[in-house]
């Protein structure tokens, strides 16, 4: 009859084979029902009336075991997305799905991230140099005081990222639509984006002085309290874009919006009255 018994609970658990609690519940619930079965032998029960009493005094295990399993998975989950304060350099995520990963204050030099879905993922203090997120999903994710020098971001999703404080001198970003994206505090000057579309982008005293964002497209980007001097327009789509001084309109102002070369770009009216108001040089701009 123990084997019944045995029989009987592995019916019950096999839909949650592997999950290391339900397990332990599975062998904890089989010695109360041994027990049971035993008394209930001992008090004149046949072997059928034992056995079924003793299964109607678990009740309805089934919600039981589901609440137990879903609890060590969501536990699992948390485990294997929380990397913080690992030292992880030239590690492979290649792939990987860790949608609110915690990488914070690890060291992945080097890392592979390429087309790993990171969604909703921070990234805080870590060292991320050379780190590849070439066709990775960066919804929603944080990348805050983190040194990103020379790391790739070809055709990388950026909707909604935060990039703040951090070192991203030689970082690349190639082919990639940056949608809602916040880039607050950071050194651009040596940055390299490459067929980019700027979608809604804000750029928060950021430093841009002679970046190069030649052929590129803006739509709804605000330059807000950024350094722009000698910034590279040539052959850029400029629409609804907005440049604001850290104070007024100041005649240092002035003059860095007259260093920015906007030769063969094409502007909005909106875009373009503004940039004239400011002085800028737009001799050569296409008006549509």
């Amino acid at each position: 009859m123990n084997q019944k018994l045995t029989n009987y609970l592995n019916d019950v658990f096999t839909p949650y084979d592997g999950v290391k609690s339900v397990t332990e519940l599975k062998a904890d619930l089989l010695s109360d029902l041994q027990e049971r079965y035993r008394e209930l032998k001992a008090e004149g029960k046949d072997d059928e009336t034992a056995f079924n009493k003793t299964i109607e005094s678990i009740g309805d295990i089934e919600e039981t075991i589901l609440e137990v399993a879903n609890l060590s998975r969501s536990l699992e989950r948390q485990v294997l997305t929380n990397f913080s304060a690992s030292n992880l350099p030239k590690s492979d995520f290649a792939g990987v799905i860790a949608h609110k990963g915690n990488f914070t204050s690890s060291a992945l030099h080097g890392s592979d991230f390429a087309g790993a879905d990171l969604t909703g993922s921070t990234f805080k203090s870590s060292d991320i140099r050379e780190a590849n997120f070439n066709g990775a999903n960066l919804t929603d994710c944080t990348l805050s005081v983190n040194d990103l020098s020379n790391a790739s971001f070809n055709k990388s999703i950026l909707v909604r990222t935060n990039f703040s404080i951090s070192g991203m001198e030689g970082a690349k970003f190639t082919g990639v639509k940056l949608t809602d994206v916040t880039l607050n505090k950071i050194d651009l000057k040596k940055t390299i984006f490459e067929g980019c579309i700027f979608d809604g982008v804000d750029f928060k005293y950021c430093d841009l002085s002679g970046l190069c964002l030649d052929g590129q497209t803006f739509i709804g980007v605000k330059f807000d309290k950024s350094a722009i001097n000698e910034v590279s327009f040539k052959g850029a789509t400029l629409k609804n874009v907005s440049f604001q001084a850290f104070f007024s309109l100041t005649n240092k102002y002035y003059r860095s919006i007259k260093t920015i070369c906007f030769d063969e770009a094409v502007m909005d009216k909106l875009t373009y009255a503004a940039l004239k108001g400011m002085g800028a040089e737009l001799s050569k701009v296409t008006v549509r």
